[in-house]
Order: C-alpha cells, then sequence, then structure tokens
C-alpha cells in the first residue's frame, strides 16, 4: 500500500482515538483516501448520492470538499494573474477570495432534473441518470446506503463502473450488494440505520480532513 505522509494520516489516529469501536475500519479508510487522492491528484471528480440522512451527508461532504474546511485554500499568484488579465477590478477581488476546491457534486441536489426524470422515466434511475451524464473514466462516485442495498444506489453504481469510474461505498457492518460491487467499502460497525449514520460523520470529515492537508497545507 502506498504510503502516506504522517501530516495526512494524524487525522485518522486522531479520529479512531475518539472512536475507537472503528479501528477496524483503519484499513478500508486508508484505501478509500488514496482512490479519492488519486481522483483529484488526476483532476477528476467525485459524484455522491443518498437517500434521506445520507443525502443530507453526500451534502456535508460536498460543503467540505468545495471550500476551507480548517485550512486556509488561497489561490496561487498563476491563478490570480489569469484572473485579473481577465478583469483588473473584478479579477482583484476575485482572486483575494476564491478559494481552492475538489470538485464534488451532491446528486440529491439537483429537483428540477430529479422530478422531471422520476415523472418521466424510471424513478429508480434518477441518479443512474446523472451518473450516466456527469461521469467519465477517472472520476469517482461515493454511494452512501446505511443497508448497503438502496436501489437507486445500486444502479448509479453499476453505471459509474461502466463509465469507467471508480466505486467507493459507505454502509453498515452488514454484508451488502454494494459492499459487494464497490472497489472499497466502509462498513462501520452499526446495524442500526441512524447508529450507522452517527459513525458515518467521523469517518467522511477525517476523509476530508486527510485531503485537505494532502493539497493545502503549507
Amino acid at each position: 500500500m502506498k504510503l502516506i505522509e504522517d501530516r495526512v494520516m494524524k487525522h485518522l489516529d486522531i479520529m479512531l482515538a475518539r472512536y475507537p469501536k472503528l479501528e477496524h475500519c483503519r484499513n478500508s479508510i486508508i484505501k478509500v483516501y488514496l482512490i479519492l487522492e488519486e481522483c483529484f491528484k488526476s483532476g477528476n471528480k467525485l459524484l455522491i448520492a443518498g437517500n434521506g440522512g445520507s443525502a443530507a451527508d453526500a451534502e456535508h461532504i460536498v460543503g467540505e470538499l468545495m471550500k476551507s474546511f480548517k485550512l486556509p485554500r488561497r489561490l496561487s499568484e498563476e491563478e490570480k494573474d489569469k484572473l485579473i488579465a481577465v478583469s483588473n477590478d473584478f479579477g482583484k477581488m476575485l482572486g483575494n477570495n476564491l478559494q481552492g476546491a475538489l470538485p464534488a457534486i451532491a446528486l440529491d441536489g439537483h429537483m428540477s432534473l430529479t422530478t422531471a426524470y422520476m415523472n418521466d422515466c424510471e424513478p429508480l434511475l434518477c441518479y443512474a441518470q446523472q451518473i450516466h451524464g456527469y461521469g467519465n473514466a477517472g472520476d469517482v462516485f461515493l454511494g452512501i446506503s446505511t443497508s448497503g442495498n438502496s436501489k437507486n444506489i445500486l444502479y448509479a453504481a453499476v453505471t459509474a463502473k461502466s463509465k469507467g469510474m471508480k466505486v467507493i461505498g459507505l454502509t453498515g457492518q452488514k454484508e451488502s450488494q454494494l459492499a459487494k460491487m464497490a472497489d472499497q467499502c466502509i462498513k462501520v460497525p452499526q446495524s442500526e440505520t441512524f447508529m450507522i449514520q452517527e459513525y458515518h460523520l467521523p469517518v467522511y470529515h477525517c476523509l476530508c480532513l486527510m485531503l485537505e492537508d494532502r493539497f493545502w497545507s503549507e
């Protein structure tokens, strides 16, 4: 397994000290981190989907990746110069305030598209349709499902793999179709829905902290 810098690994160690029952997820968290690191390093994007509370988690993850989480994400001088070259006044404002981002899209957030597709087509394919439209080889799909058997997430996962995307699962402890289908799955040690969700939050916060440290630590 590829070595990960100490400054990145410290976030995992801190999280596991706080949530020791997640220790058995250590290796799967590391493997998921490496998939995401490669995705963003290569200029690709993350697509995320879930249902109910897991849809809220998808939005939460995007919020941590697309703007500063804990570290400042200042633009490079080259990026600032490009903005100023387009507009001196607007460019300065943008250069001083825009933040670095890891491109991520939560698929639950497109209400017009989703309701139109669910009304006109097969409702269970609403996420698969977006994967088909947005996804490219090298991108990653993160499916969040406490059961690991949500049909709309599984259809999206199949679509993602057909397009050459990596698939990550975030589930509970039980074996599931998503875990079998995914390139890597983090199965937190709970089987009750709300308890699974309580463990999902520290796991994805940890991954976001690790990624931010990887790309923006000074």
